[in-house]
């Protein structure tokens, strides 16, 4: 397939014309190069001039190479396409390591081509280079300049890029130094090593949170800087330093609105891996359905439930030897004798506190209460078996075996 390249005002020119155009302009690069720098410099006096490895400004290595890349256009004919020398890149690098936009660069790419195209104007007519010719160099000269600010973004991101994938290295280490159950020796140094690195302060107390997605592709919750992000795990982790200060708690609400999981206690630092255990068994628990899910719960507010559901097998085991005794019994009768021992238990009054608690009349807890008396016997009146039995009964209502105690 045959490409079709648009005329150019050049072709029209005779070769030797463009020749001594092109030589000239060529001779005049290194001192056209020079002026331009110091008109830069007069303008904007704050550019730092950074040496290459010769010595020389990388600025004025730029300006020369990008004048004599533009000109050579001329000589090689309309199909090549331009050029674009590399040092640019580097400048686009060098905004970004050093926080600085590129607004400021493109002003100065843009002063840079208008000195040149006064010279290469003035040269144009010692030769007698038409007209058209003329205005096609001026338009190329703009197209050039697109072509530099492009190089220079692409520095600028791949600066971006790489520096973001060193802090979130960064901060992928430290979150595990911070989680790290057995401590190292070094680990205080280190911790203090990769938080300098990061400029993330060590606070005195953290609280550490387990999320889980909403979705496959959901995007990170906007936390904030100072909060320690790591989305790379299959459930994200997140490290909020001083988590009771003011404000920081509705912050992380709205910041994780949509998400579900759990936030630890706040513990010292050193103790980060205590308030992520805490978490990961409450994200857990909400998995199972025993903890309400929907939202980013703290587990502070959740404390009987992860005290007593968790250890599953010992609570069952311990609840099959304190209520065996409702085996002799109907799901029905048994179910209604289990709440109204609880109710008792926890109540420690008489028939008309319990039938209150229940919703039923005193009298029909008293025949309850006989019944219970009848089952157990002398062990409702022994504190350690009376807690143990408060113990299973408490972890079947949270698992919803048992209604809910009223106001819950």
């Amino acid at each position: 397939m045959t490409v079709s390249v648009p005329h150019s005002a050049w072709q029209d020119v005779p070769p030797s014309q463009v020749r001594r155009f092109s030589a000239l302009a060529l001779a005049e690069v290194p001192e056209l190069a020079a002026g331009i720098l110091r008109q830069i410099r007069r303008e904007f006096p704050n550019l730092a001039l950074v040496p290459d490895d010769s010595g020389e400004p990388m600025a004025l290595v730029g300006i020369r190479r990008a004048l004599e890349h533009f000109v050579r256009q001329l000589t090689a004919g309309p199909e090549r396409a331009p050029a674009h020398p590399p040092v640019f890149q580097e400048f686009g690098r060098g905004q970004m390591l050093h926080g600085r936009s590129l607004d400021s660069l493109q002003a100065i790419y843009r002063l840079g081509v208008k000195l040149a195209w006064r010279r290469l104007a003035e040269i144009g007519g010692q030769t007698g280079i038409p007209a058209p010719a003329m205005y096609e160099l001026a338009e190329s000269g703009f197209d050039y300049l697109d072509g530099l600010v492009a190089e220079t973004m692409r520095g600028y991101a791949e600066a971006v890029a790489r520096q973001t994938g060193e802090r979130l290295r960064l901060q992928r280490r430290l979150l595990d130094l911070l989680l790290t159950e057995h401590h190292r020796k070094d680990r205080a140094d280190a911790l203090a090593e990769h938080a300098a690195r990061l400029g993330w302060p060590l606070p005195s107390h953290v609280a550490v949170g387990v999320l889980l997605r909403p979705a496959r592709e959901a995007v990170a919750p906007a936390v904030g800087h100072g909060v320690l992000l790591d989305m790379e795990c299959e459930q994200p982790r997140m490290i909020v330093p001083d988590p009771d200060a003011a404000g920081r708690p509705e912050l992380l609400r709205r910041a994780t609105a949509g998400w579900s999981g759990a936030m630890g206690p706040p513990v010292p630092l050193a103790e980060a891996a205590k308030s992520l255990r805490w978490a990961g068994a409450a994200v857990r628990l909400m998995e199972l359905g025993q903890l309400p899910s929907g939202a980013v719960l703290h587990c502070t507010e959740h404390t009987e439930a992860l005290v007593l559901l968790p250890p599953a097998e010992l609570i069952e085991d311990l609840a099959r030897r304190r209520l065996a005794p409702l085996l002799h019994c109907g799901p029905t009768q048994g179910r209604r004798l289990a709440e109204t021992l609880l109710a008792w238990l926890e109540t420690r009054g008489g028939a008309p506190e319990v039938a209150a608690r229940l919703g039923v009349h005193p009298q029909t807890v008293r025949y309850r209460l006989r019944q219970i008396r009848e089952l157990w016997g002398d062990e409702v009146d022994d504190p350690d078996r009376r807690f143990e039995l408060e113990l299973v009964l408490r972890a079947r209502r949270l698992r919803g075996e048992l209604p809910a105690a009223p106001g819950r």
